[in-house]
C-alpha cells in the first residue's frame, strides 16, 4: 500500500484528522481540490465562534469541551493566534428553545455561564441595545477561533509529522475493495488501507464515488464587516454573540485586530448550485440589508457596512452532523453535513476520525446521534 489512510478533503475536519493520524505514525495522504486554507470551503472569513453551552442541544457539549482542549493544545504548538477568549453571549427570548438548551447544558455540565437580563446586558456592553424581555447567557470561557490560522497550524503539524499533502488535486474516482481503497486524480493514483472522506461543500459531488447518496442541501449564506468604534467593540471588552429573534438568527464578533465588527445571518440561506461559483456578495439585496437592519436596531453604535462575503452551508435535514463508517465498508469513514455550525468542533472531529480509521476509539465522545442510517 502507498499509505495507511487517504483523506479526501483537507479542510478543517480532514486536516485535523491528518494531523492526529500522522502524529500516531501513520502514513497519510491528504488530497484537496484547492490549497487550504482557501475561500472555496467552509473555513474562510477569518473567525468562527466556539460555544460550550450549546443551544443546538446538550449532546454537543462534551464534544465542544473536548474541541476546546484540543484547540488549546494546538495553540501551544503554533506561533499564530488560534483562540481569543472574548467570551460568548447568547441572547434570545426566555421561552426560546435555543436559550433553554443553553441554560440546561450549562447546568448539566457546570459551565461558567452567567444569566443576564436585557438591562444588565445593555449596562455591561454599551454596544448592545437588547429589547426588554430578552435574556442573555454569557459564557466566560468561550470565544473566537481564528479559522484560517487553525487550518494552517494543523497543516504545518501534519506535514511535520510526515503527512503528504497534494493540493489542487481533485479526486476523479474512488474504488473500494475488501481490504483497501484506490483513489485517483487526473494525474495520479494511490492506494491505502483506509479512506476518510471529509468533502465539505463538495459532499454531494463526491459521495456517489463511494456509492452513497445522502439528503444534503447546500445553502449560500453571507456575513459582513462594519466600521467600528474601537472603544466600544474591541475583542478585549466585547463578546462574540448569537442573537435569536422570533424569526431570524444572527451571530457576530467583536473587532479583532481592528478588522471591525463582523455580523452574519445564520438562517435564511439560499439554495446554491454547486456546479457554479457562489454568487458574489451583493447579488441579492438581503445580503447587506438583513445584517444592516439587525445592526441598526440592536447594535446601533456599529458604523457603516464595509464589505461582505458569501459562504456555503452543507445542511442535513435535522442540521446534525454525519460522522460514521460507510454502511458497507468498515475501512471507509465519512464526515460531512456540518450544517453551518461545525468548524468549532473540527479538532475533536479530527481526533474521532483518526480513532475510527485505526479501530481504536479511546475518547468517550458519543457519536451515535451522527449516524448515516438515521436518514
Amino acid at each position: 500500500m502507498d499509505y495507511d489512510v487517504i483523506i479526501v478533503g483537507a479542510g478543517s475536519m480532514g486536516m485535523a484528522a491528518g494531523y492526529y493520524l500522522a502524529k500516531k505514525g501513520k502514513r497519510i495522504l491528504l488530497l484537496d481540490s484547492y490549497d487550504p486554507p482557501h475561500t472555496e470551503g467552509s473555513h474562510h472569513g477569518e473567525t468562527r465562534i466556539i460555544r460550550h453551552a450549546y443551544g443546538e442541544g446538550e449532546s454537543y457539549v462534551a464534544m465542544a469541551l473536548r474541541a476546546q482542549a484540543l484547540w488549546n493544545e494546538l495553540q501551544e504548538l503554533s506561533d499564530e493566534e488560534l483562540f481569543i477568549n472574548t467570551g460568548v453571549i447568547n441572547i434570545a427570548q426566555p421561552d426560546s428553545r435555543f436559550i433553554q438548551n443553553v441554560i440546561k447544558s450549562a447546568e448539566k455540565y457546570s459551565l461558567n455561564v452567567e444569566q443576564l437580563s436585557a438591562e444588565e446586558i445593555n449596562q455591561r456592553w454599551e454596544g448592545f441595545q437588547v429589547p426588554e424581555g430578552y435574556i442573555g447567557c454569557y459564557e466566560l470561557d468561550s470565544g473566537v477561533l481564528m479559522s484560517e490560522n487553525c487550518i494552517r497550524a494543523f497543516k504545518k503539524e501534519a506535514i511535520k509529522h510526515g503527512a503528504v499533502l497534494k493540493a489542487h488535486a481533485a479526486v476523479t474516482s474512488i474504488s473500494i475493495f475488501d481490504e483497501h481503497v484506490q483513489v485517483a486524480t487526473a494525474d495520479e493514483s494511490f492506494t491505502a488501507d483506509s479512506l476518510i472522506l471529509t468533502p465539505g461543500a463538495a459532499a454531494r459531488k463526491l459521495l456517489p464515488l463511494i456509492g452513497l447518496e445522502l439528503p444534503l442541501q447546500e445553502l449560500r449564506n453571507t456575513f459582513s464587516w462594519f466600521e467600528t468604534d474601537e472603544s466600544i467593540y474591541p475583542a478585549n471588552r466585547f463578546p462574540a454573540f448569537t442573537f435569536e429573534l422570533p424569526t431570524e438568527m444572527y451571530y457576530g464578533f467583536p473587532s479583532i485586530n481592528g478588522a471591525g465588527v463582523k455580523i452574519g445571518r445564520h438562517d435564511g440561506g439560499r439554495p446554491r448550485d454547486m456546479r457554479k461559483p457562489p454568487e458574489e456578495f451583493g447579488a441579492h439585496p438581503q445580503d447587506q440589508q438583513d445584517v444592516s437592519r439587525f445592526a441598526n436596531r440592536y447594535m446601533s453604535k456599529v458604523g457603516q457596512h464595509v464589505s461582505g462575503q458569501p459562504c456555503t452551508y452543507t445542511n442535513t435535514p435535522d442540521e446534525d452532523f454525519i460522522i460514521d463508517k460507510h454502511p458497507d465498508y468498515e475501512h471507509v469513514i465519512l464526515a460531512c453535513g456540518f450544517s453551518g455550525h461545525g468548524f468549532k468542533f473540527s479538532s475533536a472531529v479530527g481526533e474521532i476520525l483518526s480513532e475510527l480509521a485505526t479501530g481504536n476509539r479511546q475518547s468517550a465522545l458519543d457519536i451515535s446521534p451522527f449516524t448515516i442510517n438515521r436518514f
